[in-house]
């Protein structure tokens, strides 16, 4: 099917608006840049309301990490997520992710928490990844106190998906269920929808490359095939918690996202899985401006819901 009307109305209004692409600027452009569209547009009265919301510490791999707490209304106990945010792996923060992360929360009766891992180029891989794996070790340790039941499940967007993978691969036994959204999990493969989406639906290939490159900047021996780079690569995924995979039908990222859900049918893993049609990469954050988008977005939260709660 074309791609949503009302995403390709906004898709226009980034092309007409006059602004170099990102991948032609620097990473404070492009943090910048992803404020405005995300957190800068979310009026007051729209803000996702939550239980309660508090600001922590959590441990990273080099140091103390900032995080955000959502907790839902109610008494509990709820089981906890750990969400890494999306952005290539050097944009996007706490705020960029603040919306998806109250409607993670409400929507599916989580108690979510949010980490501030560190971005590339300044810090590039592994250290967000390292981020990553100790504030959700820290989490396991401390489920009591975050959301007063057993279970532990991780999840991202795009990169941030990427980060969730790789955290399970690392810690199965601690994980319960993973949420991948359009996740980045072959830095290497080659895929027809890198091809055929390459330009001009909001994540182009110049940009994944843009990304990719200051991730891993001056990365001594760096292989893509690396399974911490590129989880699609681990040797096997059995073993790993269930697992919501869902991708769009206009993003380069697509086919890469179905295969790893492929991988993990082929190596025993349940799998929640859909493709929306006529969606864009980043379809998570435009649900104010499509009501597709937000059809999409109940549909991601409510698979994961299930599997959550099962």
């Amino acid at each position: 099917m074309p791609v949503d009307p009302h995403l390709s109305g906004l898709l226009e209004l980034i092309a007409a608006s006059g602004h170099p692409p990102l991948h032609e600027g620097g990473p404070d452009d492009g943090r910048k840049g992803l404020r405005a569209m995300s957190c800068d547009l979310v009026k007051p009265e729209d803000v996702i309301q939550v239980g309660a919301v508090s600001e922590l510490k959590v441990p990273g791999g080099a140091g103390e990490r900032d995080a955000r707490l959502y907790r839902p209304a109610g008494e509990g106990p709820f089981p906890t997520t750990v969400f890494l945010h999306g952005g290539g792996f050097v944009i996007g923060d706490l705020d960029t992710h603040d919306q998806v992360c109250r409607r993670l929360c409400h929507d599916a009766e989580t108690v979510v928490l949010s980490v501030d891992y560190r971005l590339a180029p300044e810090h590039p891989f592994p250290a967000g990844l390292d981020d990553a794996i100790a504030a959700t070790r820290w989490a396991h340790q401390n489920l009591a106190e975050l959301g007063g039941d057993d279970r532990l499940a991780v999840g991202g967007d795009s990169a941030g998906g990427n980060l969730a993978a790789v955290v399970a691969q690392a810690m199965p036994e601690a994980i319960t269920a993973q949420l991948l959204v359009y996740p980045a999990v072959d830095m290497a493969g080659e895929y027809e929808s890198r091809v055929t989406n390459a330009e001009g639906y909001f994540l182009e290939l110049a940009m994944m490359e843009w990304f990719f490159i200051h991730y891993t900047t001056d990365v001594e021996g760096m292989d893509p095939h690396d399974p911490r780079l590129s989880p699609l690569h681990a040797p096997s995924l059995a073993g790993l918690p269930p697992a919501v995979v869902v991708t769009a039908e206009y993003d380069p990222l697509r086919d890469e996202g179905e295969a790893y859900a492929d991988r993990l049918e082929a190596d025993g893993v349940t799998v929640e899985r859909a493709r929306y049609d006529g969606m864009i990469h980043g379809y998570v954050d435009m649900a104010p401006f499509s009501p597709a988008a937000e059809a999409a977005v109940a549909d991601t939260i409510s698979r994961f819901r299930r599997l959550l709660h099962q």
